[in-house]
């Protein structure tokens, strides 16, 4: 009998082989958010990037939290380039796209994510053709945003094409997770939300958890909110974050990475008519600009 894991599997091969078909090279771009801080949100980023790339995905995790950024610290790297360096024209996009475990690409933020939204019209156009440089080679361009709804966060949240929700079942962070979709969603209606929920119990209270916000968005927001899934409380979790090293690669074995394997193979099944919306690079940009003026 074919097992969930082997179906999505081939659903994924088959809407791949469409895409190549058509031509279609476009990256998704998603941005990661939460409603408060310690939810997880930028490990489960660093972890479903790697399950993507492992299932043979092109991918480019951009740490775009303003004042934590902390992917780096998550993989145990020491970025020797950052955004600030992109955005001073000390180096190219090439030069500060690094590697990480299990050669993820990524470009670190720092300092540079607060000049970011207060740059001339001339250096935007040379951080935009920058970027544009890169974004053909990918197939999905991750932003990790600071925790809450900062006006930083909201534009990227608007111009991306998917944003994916993390949460705890812990009430405060349903809370807050529900909050920061119903700003969102108030003014821009159009934002495609999807939830997460990490540090589940078991099925049964990440079912629970998703439940609560879906039929609140459903009734007071008249918002149809997929549940992407769920990542296991795992104490492996904490084990890989002392020791610097992604969970997934840590302890490969442990029920949060089969979780997050699960979640990313849930996430490429999506349906060919949300693949045929993309917008690309070009056009997350152009949202991403206006909302930047």
């Amino acid at each position: 009998m074919m097992d969930q894991a082997q179906s999505l599997r081939q659903l994924v091969s088959s809407q791949d082989s469409k895409r190549m078909n058509d031509g279609e090279a476009t990256a998704r771009i998603i941005t990661v958010c939460s409603g408060k801080g310690g939810v997880g949100k930028s490990n489960f980023t660093l972890n479903f990037s790697l399950a993507l790339k492992a299932m043979g995905k092109r991918v480019l995790l951009f740490d775009a939290d303003i004042g934590m950024a902390n992917i780096d610290v998550l993989m145990g790297v020491t970025a020797k380039y950052n955004l600030y360096h992109l955005l001073k024209r000390e180096a190219e996009i090439e030069q500060i796209i690094q590697l990480g475990p299990g050669s993820l690409p990524f470009i670190a933020g720092g300092s540079g994510m607060d000049e970011l939204f207060s740059l001339s019209d001339a250096d935007l156009n040379y951080f935009t053709t920058q970027i544009e440089q890169i974004a053909d080679q990918m197939d999905f361009i991750l932003f990790d945003t600071g925790a809450g709804l900062s006006k930083e966060t909201m534009k990227f949240i608007t111009s991306a094409d998917d944003c994916l929700v993390v949460t705890t079942p812990e009430p405060t962070a349903i809370t807050d997770a529900y909050a920061l979709m119903k700003v969102v969603h108030k003014s821009h209606p159009e934002v495609s939300f999807k939830l997460i929920v990490n540090q589940a119990g078991d099925e049964k209270e990440a079912i629970s958890t998703s439940d609560r916000i879906r039929l609140a968005a459903d009734r007071f927001l008249q918002l149809d909110l997929p549940f992407l899934g769920y990542i296991s409380a795992d104490t492996h979790v904490v084990q890989a974050v002392k020791k610097q090293i992604p969970f997934s690669m840590a302890f490969p074995n442990s029920t949060a990475a089969k979780d997050i394997q699960r979640l990313a193979l849930s996430y490429l099944a999506g349906s060919p008519e949300e693949t045929k919306k993309l917008q690309g690079i070009k056009g997350f940009i152009s949202k991403w600009l206006k909302r930047t003026k």
